[in-house]
């Protein structure tokens, strides 16, 4: 699949998207807090989503079970939501959501506290945050995709946290995944030149210890290697003539 390019019809429908999408990750926010169970967050998520009259990116995708992923303090993606699965205080808990707005995908992920948590959990997901904002400082026409992977790396190393490899960004757009992939760390080539037009989903993957990581037996959660906290952080963003365009982001979560 090759890098498209969107037409402004394309822009204004992933737009919307990203603007529910943020309403979404809003509300399921102020739901996070100790004894929710994970089943509950996707069932308001899922409810959240259809709404806005809009389908779920994620039920069903390659036979995901789920509308929302939610991935608890060594989960670093794909979280299945389970009844059982109940939040406790000091808990770290990932969201991944997509919602679809007439044929259009947007997708966002964020990392919570649940009620008071450890400084060291705070300053993970604060670091991992801070690290898309680095990223998308070189989401620029006629910067190279590897601009953006290089800035989120060396800023969470920095830290002498560790960038997930396994995992990266996408293209979105019709589809949830297109081209091109987009690492959280740097490649041995520049990437493709970005272009105005072009939709990505960058998501900085930031474990506390190693990157290392492992897919349980339900092969979809994915969890640190070592038993390290990790934390998500995502945005659909669109690259403009000028700084690039965060479709996902809603008051500054």
């Amino acid at each position: 699949m090759s890098v498209t390019i969107k037409s402004e019809r394309e822009i204004e429908r992933m737009r919307e998207a990203g603007r529910i999408l943020s309403k979404v990750h809003e509300e399921l926010k102020k739901a996070i807090s100790p004894g929710i169970s994970t089943m509950d967050i996707d069932r308001l998520g899922e409810r959240l989503i259809r709404s806005y009259g809009c389908i779920p990116s994620f039920k069903n995708y390659n036979g995901y079970p789920a509308s929302i992923c939610v991935s608890v303090n060594d989960e670093v993606v794909h979280g299945i939501p389970s009844k059982r699965r109940l939040l406790k205080e000091g808990d770290i808990v990932s969201l991944d959501a997509g919602v679809i707005y007439h044929g259009y995908h947007s997708d966002a992920a964020r990392t919570h506290a649940v009620g008071q948590i450890s400084p060291e959990a705070e300053k993970l997901i604060q670091v991992t945050r801070e690290s898309f904002f680095e990223g998308i400082k070189h989401a620029k026409a006629g910067n190279h995709l590897n601009d953006i992977s290089s800035a989120i790396q060396s800023y969470a190393e920095s830290f002498g946290y560790g960038v997930v490899r396994d995992l990266v960004g996408h293209g979105i757009g019709e589809h949830l995944h297109e081209a091109p992939e987009v690492p959280n760390f740097s490649q041995n080539c520049k990437g493709i030149r970005l272009m105005p037009g072009m939709t990505l989903a960058i998501e900085p993957m930031i474990n506390a210890g190693r990157p290392d990581v492992v897919w349980l037996d339900d092969d979809w959660t994915v969890v640190t290697d070592d038993g390290s906290l990790s934390a998500h952080y995502e945005n659909t963003i669109l690259i403009t003539d000028g700084e690039p365009e965060i479709l996902t982001l809603g008051h500054g979560i």
